[in-house]
């Protein structure tokens, strides 16, 4: 029986994956889609639950916590399956050196699920860093380049914001922002005091209805699935226009190994096993997408060996593996608003986006700051959730802690700033041979090396999260002043970078890979630079840029 060969075969259902199945189905490619987990539908939601309705408060048990630390407590979450479990996925770090791969999603539509969906463009200057600072490499395009491709993904998901004519953020195209809370207009003005400008966070969560979906009725339980499509997944949005053009194989379950090559060392498919019954298939195509998340398509290609790719898929360049990259999180500030201690609570103050003051250090074209390079932003958070998340930030119990808590339940802040890490060599992952997962496939050893600048960085950044506490007139409840554990943001970036220079990286500017021009990476693996913005939006411009550019040269038979 003859085999059926695909034109695309993309790995991974997440941000990424979600928008490349959308372009390239509906320029008519016939594509097949691979997913390690298994779908879910929003019936399974719990957006209105409460952490007393579940065991454990929808955390781990006390001994799995004990033995797997924060790891466990995120495996046993309120939405069964959200979260890859550590027992069938291990992953390996060096003693001492730890790396907190949090947030790992198997399931249809990854970590679109349960994203914080703050929607950042990158500025203009963070795509030609190296050319401003002369650390890394300047990316293989600039913000010109991209930008038409943010205004499309902006467009079709969805984002709110407000126009601020800000170049370290620069505007796109927006729904009306959520009006500012109470505690925003105080904190606004706290940051006016330093000197500095606080916004909206863009969000892609709609503030007015789009496409079919409606508007967020702010609820404040984000973090439990949106059972309305309010925020942006992929099954709410891309997959089912990906499935309309009938283009689409969707496949759930299917853990993929390691991409094939053949005797002119081309890709043409993946080997992969059924979740459930680990059993071993294989599915062929014209091109292979890898979307399957940073660390998740890098440990494919890294498995990926043949005599043609001794130590891993398209690795001419020996760079497969390294520059890992996640945002550094200096620490939190939890703190309250006297004004707004005993207040009424109103339902704008369910709103999840929160406010943030985008980076001002070490602009382009201003005076670099003395201690490190780069720079950081501070997100604002406040409001009203709907469980009150600072009840074990306060001391006291009975009726008067009881008290406290719903007096400071509308006053209450989260104060953090998130910096930008530099492309570090020594951050790397590689495969331990000694260690495999359920599936029998070999697992990450996950080594990241922290720097200098981070350390420096950190200790101004927290610096300046006081003196806007101060200037609010806040009264702090709980400092965490430690460098949060790398991975810990789960912003990913790096480990197969794109460059123009096929020697220092391993993908060019279309996503493309150098050495097999029908494998491309189209997720954060090829980030050469992290910004200090939240990465999301900026996967999804990539992707569809990339796909875009596919579907031409496949077009003119190229692939």
């Amino acid at each position: 029986m003859s085999r059926k060969t695909y034109d695309v075969l993309i790995v991974g259902s997440g941000a990424s994956g979600g928008i490349a199945a959308k372009v390239l189905t509906e320029c008519g490619l016939d594509t097949l889609l691979l997913e390690a987990g298994p779908s879910i539908s929003r019936s399974d939601y719990l957006t209105h639950s409460f952490p007393y309705d579940f065991p454990f408060r929808g955390r781990g048990s006390p001994s799995k916590i004990r033995k797997d630390g924060a790891r466990a407590a995120r495996e046993n979450t309120p939405v069964k399956g959200w979260y890859a479990e550590l027992s069938e996925n291990p992953y390996i770090t060096p003693p001492n050196n730890p790396f907190d791969w949090q947030y790992r999603s198997r399931i249809l539509g990854g970590r679109t699920l349960h994203w914080g969906r703050q929607s950042l463009r990158f500025a203009d200057y963070d795509f030609k860093p190296a050319s401003i600072d002369g650390q890394g490499i300047d990316w293989p395009f600039g913000y010109e380049e991209l930008e038409p491709y943010y205004d499309k993904v902006e467009d079709y998901i969805g984002v709110q914001g407000f126009y601020e004519n800000l170049p370290q953020i620069p505007d796109g195209k927006f729904q009306p922002a959520f009006a500012y809370n109470c505690y925003e207009h105080l904190m606004s003005k706290a940051a006016i005091k330093m000197g500095r400008r606080l916004t909206a966070l863009r969000i892609a969560q709609l503030s007015r209805p789009h496409r079919g979906r409606p508007a967020c009725h702010c609820c404040g339980s984000c973090g439990s699935g949106c059972d309305i499509d309010a925020f942006f997944t992929t099954p709410a949005v891309t997959l089912p226009d990906a499935m309309a053009t009938g283009n689409l194989t969707l496949q759930t379950d299917a853990v993929v190994r390691h991409v094939m090559v053949n005797d002119e060392a081309r890709a043409t498919g993946v080997g992969y096993f059924n979740r459930l019954t680990k059993s071993y298939k294989e599915a062929f195509a014209k091109v292979v997408v890898l979307a399957g998340s940073t660390l998740e398509s890098t440990r494919i290609m890294l498995n990926s060996t043949s005599r043609h790719f001794s130590t891993g898929l398209a690795n001419s360049s020996g760079v497969l593996g390294h520059y890992l990259m996640d945002h550094t999180e200096p620490g939190t500030v939890w703190a309250t608003l006297p004004e707004l201690t005993g207040g009424a609570i109103l339902n704008e103050d369910g709103k999840s986006n929160g406010s943030y003051i985008p980076r001002w250090h070490n602009l382009a074209n201003e005076k670099p700051h003395p201690d490190f390079l780069r720079g950081y932003g501070i997100m604002v958070k406040g409001g009203a959730q709907i469980y009150p998340g600072h009840a074990n930030k306060i001391e006291g119990f009975g009726a008067g802690y009881k008290r406290r808590v719903k007096d400071f339940h509308p006053a209450i802040i989260r104060v953090y700033p998130r910096g930008e890490a530099l492309p570090n060599h020594d951050s790397f992952v590689e495969i331990d041979k000694n260690v495999v997962d359920a599936w029998g496939i070999p697992v990450l050893r996950i080594n990241y090396a922290r720097t200098d600048n981070d350390f420096k960085m950190a200790k101004q950044a927290m610096e300046d999260v006081f003196e806007l506490v101060d200037h609010a007139g806040a009264e702090i409840l709980h400092v965490n002043d430690k460098l949060a554990e790398p991975g810990n943001v789960a912003h990913e970036m790096g480990t197969a970078r794109m460059g123009q220079n096929p020697r220092t990286s391993v993908l060019n500017g279309y996503n493309q890979a150098h050495d097999i021009d029908n494998l491309l990476v189209v997720d954060g693996a090829g980030f050469p630079s992290s910004s200090c913005q939240n990465p999301t939006l900026t996967f999804m411009a990539v992707a569809w840029r990339a796909s875009e550019h596919l579907v031409e040269r496949l077009k003119r038979g190229e692939l």
